[in-house]
């Protein structure tokens, strides 16, 4: 199999989550978005169906491949099949960016539907980090590693999430995925400022930047956020995001996904569109535009 030629990504552009429903509407209208993310799961046999759309795909956008297999916090070695079908995959498409999660999903040879969350101690930084050079290296690029959403707190953790991340830039080499929707969601349901995150986070180790939306779970308990990525971006999210862009300065390519509740692409055009104005206009003009209500942000 011949490799497709990579494109690059450029700094503060936007691009878009590619989900199947939107294969079709993709490749017979092409729509001016800058660069597309799929997963990198969903294309590993080289012999499918979505590996030929992917390469049709890839004749006309630059790829990110975000993968969520790996499962690089499990005390598990690595899955040396998954990480070479992972490596023909890069190897093929030459993806301008690469990505994986702060997380596990798999140990003892079962694996589970889900994104699970670590503590953050010295015992688990040494094995993330070990996971992570052993990636690298056989993938044989830098990885960026995504903050997670988490819906409990480990008593055993010695390290904020921030500055456990930094470690791990440190010590492997690798580059963050700043997800702000998952930065937001935690601090809401975990009670701290997600400014103290932006503000403690290595924003120069951060190559990659995720949009989405949440869902309100309401009970009796109180109220808890759900990272369903199955809404627009709240206010709350595009207002992080002027942040990261006008007050903190971070350049990084952004992307809007959509995974639950897939609407028609044109919804998540539209999201892209907005996500660009919010970076054009900036904080202040924000505040005293016709688009202030729309994106939520106040002005002091």
């Amino acid at each position: 199999m011949d490799t497709v030629k990579g494109f690059s990504v450029p700094a503060a552009s936007i691009g878009m989550g590619l989900r199947a429903p939107h294969y079709n509407d993709l490749l017979s209208e092409l729509p001016n978005v800058s660069w597309l993310e799929v997963y990198s799961e969903n294309y590993l046999d080289e012999q499918s169906v979505q590996r030929h759309i992917l390469r049709q795909v890839a004749q006309h956008y630059p790829l990110s491949l975000h993968g969520v297999g790996l499962s690089l916090g499990s005390g598990d070695a690595l899955d040396s099949k998954h990480l070479a079908a992972l490596k023909a995959l890069v190897d093929e498409f030459q993806p301008a960016l690469l990505s994986e999660h702060l997380s596990w999903s798999a140990v003892s040879g079962r694996y589970f539907n889900d994104l699970l969350p670590i503590p953050y101690t010295h015992e688990s930084l040494e094995q993330f980090c070990r996971q992570v050079e052993m990636a690298q290296q056989a993938l044989g690029r830098q990885i960026l590693i995504e903050n997670p959403t988490a819906y409990l707190n480990f008593k055993a953790s010695v390290f904020t999430e921030w500055d456990f991340l930094n470690q791990v830039v440190e010590q492997t080499g690798c580059g963050l995925l700043l997800d702000l929707n998952n930065i937001y969601v935690n601090a809401v349901n975990h009670g701290f400022d997600s400014l103290d995150y932006l503000n403690n986070i290595d924003l120069d180790a951060v190559g990659e930047l995720h949009l989405a939306g949440f869902s309100v779970n309401d009970y009796e308990q109180g109220r808890i956020l759900i990272d369903t990525h199955g809404n627009r971006v709240s206010d709350e999210v595009w207002q992080l995001f002027a942040q990261v862009r006008h007050k903190l300065g971070c350049q990084a390519p952004a992307l809007v996904e959509w995974d639950t509740d897939i609407p028609e692409m044109s919804v998540l055009l539209d999201e892209v569109g907005k996500a660009e104005r919010v970076q054009q206009l900036g904080i202040e003009a924000l505040a005293v535009s016709g688009l202030a209500c729309e994106y939520g942000v106040n002005h002091d």
